[in-house]
C-alpha cells in the first residue's frame, strides 16, 4: 500500500475523500493510504502527492499557468499611437479573447524533499523527471536551478535568501528554464539578472518573457559578417576591425583599459540604432555606478541597459547575469535590429562557476574548474549571430572581456574564450605604463573578420599600416643597441613614431568613421611633413576633424558613404592637409610676433 498526501483548502466530506481515492487506486492500480492536510493558500480545488509526483488541480496552479500563459503572448497594441480617451472595448475583446484560450487542467509534476541546504546550494531527493537547468519551486516560496541530476539527488542553486528552507519541506519542477523580461523598455534602465530594476525607476511591464538558455542561431540561419560596427578608436576600426554579428575578445591584465574599450563602443552607437547591453558581473558597485553615470552623462544610456550582479551578489545571480543579458539582447536581433552586448568580465564568470561547481560536489579539474567550463562559455558566446535575410537579417555583436594575470594569454580560461571567439583585443601592460592609450598590441591582437567588417574607404586609407607598425616596433628594439643608423632606418623610425603617435587615443572621444579615413589617409599617404613635431601632430589631430566638417563638408559626406576613395577625393585631402598646415604655420608665427612685442 502507498501513502499519499490529499492537500485540499477547505476539508473534504467522507464521500469526496473516498471518490478521490476511488480515482488514484484506479489510475495507479493499487490501495492507497492518504492523509488530508488542508492548507488554504491552495485557494480551491486539489493536490494529491504519491510516490514522489503532485497531481495538482488547485486554483492557485490554473492562475500560475495563466500567469505564464499571459506573459509569453504577444502585447496587445490597440492603444499604439491612440489618445488618452480611446474607448477601450476592443482592448478588453482581446483580453477576453486570449483568456478565453487558456483552458486550466490538474498539473502533474515531480515532487521532492530537502534533505540539505547551505552555502546557497540546496540538495533534493525526489523529482522525477526533472531536467538539467529547470525552475524548482519550494514549499518554503523559494526557486533554485537544478544544475546537478544524480540517480536519487538533484542539486540546486538558489536564486535568492535560502534562509526560508528547511530540511524536509517539498519542492517541485516546474518543468521551465528560468525567463527574463525583453523589449525596448529596458533600454535606459539598470536592472539585476532577473529584471528586477536598481535605478529606484517604475517596475518594468515587458513585452515579453524568453529563456535564459537557448540554443544558438544554426549555420543555415546565418549569414557572413560583413556591416561594420565602429568603436570610435582608431587603432581597432583600422587594424582590427569588427562586424556586426561577430565575437572580439578585449583581454589584458587589470587596469589596462579593457572596460574602457568596451564604454567607448557603446558610446560610439549613439545615433546608429544599435541596443547595447553592459553587463556587470562580479564588480563593485561603486564601479558600475560610475559606469552609469558616465554613460548618462555622454547620452548613452538612452539606448543601453546594464545588468548588474556584483561582488555582493549571490553566486547564482553572478552566474546567470550574461545568460540573461544575452537574452534580453537576443530579443532585439530576433525582431530584426542589431544589438551589441559587453560581458565584464568572464573570468570572474568562470570563478563563480567554479564556486557553485565545487559547492555542489562536482569533481574539479584544471585549476579546479569543472571539466564543462568550456561549454560554460562556448553556448553563451555562440549566441552572437549575423542573421540570414531570411531570418529578419538581426544581428549580436558580442564583446567579452578576459583578464590575465602577467600577460599570460596561454592560461586556461583565456584560451578557451581565445578558441570560441572571431578574434581578440589584447592590450599591453607595458605599453599601458609608456603612456599609450589604447594600449593595444596590433601584433597579439587579431580580428579573424579582418577587412570584410571595413568599408572600401578605410580599408584603402589604411593600406600597410599594420606591417609598417611591426617593421617599426621590430626596428625600435634594435635602435637601442646603436647609435649609429642609416638615413633610411632614421626615416622609418620617424614614420613609425607618427604613425604609432596617430593611434594614441583619448578615452571617451570617438572619431567618426570618415574623420578616421581621412586621418589614415592623409598620414599615410605622406601628405603632411615627415618630419612634424608630435606636439604638431597632437594639435593636428584634435582640430582637424572639426576643420574638415566646417571646410570640406562635401568631402566628409562623400567619405560617409564608405564607397572608396576616388582620385578627386585624393586631391580634396591633399588640399585639406596642405590649407591645414599653412594656418599652422601662419598661428605659430603670429604667436612668435605676439611674444615678441
Amino acid at each position: 500500500m502507498k501513502a499519499g498526501i490529499i492537500r485540499t483548502a477547505l476539508p473534504l466530506t467522507a464521500e469526496q475523500r473516498a471518490l478521490l481515492r476511488g480515482r488514484f487506486e484506479a489510475k495507479l492500480g493499487q490501495p492507497l493510504d492518504l492523509r488530508e492536510v488542508v492548507e488554504p493558500s491552495l485557494i480551491g480545488g486539489v493536490a494529491v502527492d504519491i510516490n514522489g509526483v503532485t497531481y495538482d488541480g488547485s486554483i492557485r496552479a490554473a492562475l500560475e499557468a495563466a500567469s505564464r500563459d499571459l506573459h509569453n503572448m504577444e502585447p496587445i497594441r490597440s492603444l499604439d499611437g491612440q489618445p488618452p480617451g480611446v474607448d477601450l472595448t476592443s482592448v478588453g475583446a482581446a483580453l477576453r479573447d486570449r483568456l478565453s484560450g487558456i483552458k486550466p487542467a490538474a498539473i502533474m509534476r515531480g515532487t521532492g524533499k530537502v534533505l540539505k541546504t547551505g552555502d546557497g546550494v540546496t540538495t533534493v531527493s525526489g523529482l522525477s523527471g526533472c531536467r538539467l537547468n529547470e525552475m524548482v519551486e519550494f514549499e518554503g516560496g523559494g526557486y533554485g536551478i537544478a544544475m546537478n541530476l544524480e540517480e536519487d539527488s538533484v542539486g540546486i542553486v538558489m536564486l535568492g535568501d535560502d534562509t526560508g528552507i528547511s530540511d524536509g519541506q517539498r519542492a517541485w519542477g516546474t518543468g521551465q528554464v528560468l525567463s527574463v523580461p525583453t523589449g525596448d523598455e529596458l533600454l535606459g534602465r539598470v536592472i539585476d539578472p532577473l529584471g528586477v530594476p536598481l535605478d529606484g525607476g517604475l517596475p518594468i511591464h515587458s513585452l515579453g518573457l524568453r529563456p535564459i538558455e537557448a540554443p544558438a542561431p544554426s549555420v543555415l540561419a546565418r549569414k557572413p559578417v560583413s556591416r561594420p560596427l565602429e568603436t570610435g578608436l582608431v587603432s581597432i576600426d583600422a587594424m582590427i576591425p569588427i562586424g556586426k554579428g561577430q565575437r572580439e575578445l578585449i583581454i589584458g591584465d587589470r587596469q589596462t583599459g579593457k572596460t574602457t574599450i568596451a564604454i567607448d563602443a557603446i558610446i560610439n552607437q549613439k545615433g546608429k540604432d544599435i541596443a547595447c547591453f553592459y553587463v556587470a558581473i562580479g564588480q563593485k558597485a561603486s564601479s558600475v555606478a560610475q559606469i552609469v553615470e558616465l554613460l548618462r552623462s555622454r547620452g548613452a544610456m538612452d539606448y543601453t541597459c546594464v545588468v548588474c550582479a556584483t561582488a555582493s551578489d549571490s553566486p547564482t545571480m553572478q552566474y546567470i547575469a550574461p545568460y540573461s543579458a544575452c537574452a534580453m539582447a537576443e530579443r532585439r536581433m530576433a525582431d530584426g535590429g542589431d544589438a551589441l552586448i559587453v560581458y565584464d568580465d568572464l573570468s570572474k564568470h568562470a570563478v563563480t562557476y567554479r564556486t557553485l561547481s565545487l559547492l555542489l560536489r562536482r569533481p574539479p579539474g584544471r585549476e579546479a574548474y569543472p571539466g564543462d567550463v568550456f561549454y560554460l562559455h562556448a553556448r553563451l558566446l555562440e549566441r552572437a549571430a549575423q542573421l540570414s535575410d531570411e531570418h529578419g537579417g538581426g544581428s549580436l555583436t558580442a564583446l567579452p572581456i578576459i583578464e590575465t594575470q602577467g600577460g599570460d594569454i596561454s592560461a586556461y580560461i583565456p584560451t578557451n574564450v581565445i578558441s570560441i571567439t572571431d578574434g581578440q583585443i589584447f592590450l599591453d601592460a607595458e605599453l599601458f605604463r609608456e603612456g599609450h592609450r589604447p594600449a593595444v598590441n596590433s601584433g597579439l591582437s587579431v580580428s579573424r573578420v579582418g577587412g570584410a567588417a571595413q568599408t572600401q574607404a578605410m580599408r584603402k586609407a589604411v593600406g600597410q599600416l599594420r606591417l609598417e607598425l611591426a617593421q617599426y616596433r621590430e626596428m625600435q628594439v634594435f635602435s637601442r643597441f646603436s647609435s649609429d643608423m642609416d638615413k633610411s632606418t632614421k626615416d622609418m623610425l620617424m614614420r613609425g613614431e607618427r604613425l604609432d603617435a596617430m593611434l594614441c587615443q583619448d578615452a571617451h572621444a570617438p572619431l567618426s568613421e570618415q574623420a578616421q579615413a581621412a586621418m589614415l589617409f592623409t598620414l599615410t599617404r605622406g601628405l603632411l611633413p615627415k618630419d612634424i613635431p608630435l606636439d604638431t601632430l597632437e594639435r593636428w589631430k584634435r582640430s582637424y576633424p572639426g576643420f574638415l566638417n566646417t571646410y570640406y563638408a562635401a568631402l566628409m559626406k562623400r567619405l560617409e558613404s564608405g564607397k572608396r576613395i576616388e582620385e578627386i577625393d585624393e586631391e580634396d585631402l591633399r588640399a585639406a592637409a596642405a590649407e591645414w598646415m599653412r594656418e599652422e604655420e601662419l598661428n605659430a608665427n603670429g604667436a612668435v610676433k605676439k611674444a615678441g612685442y
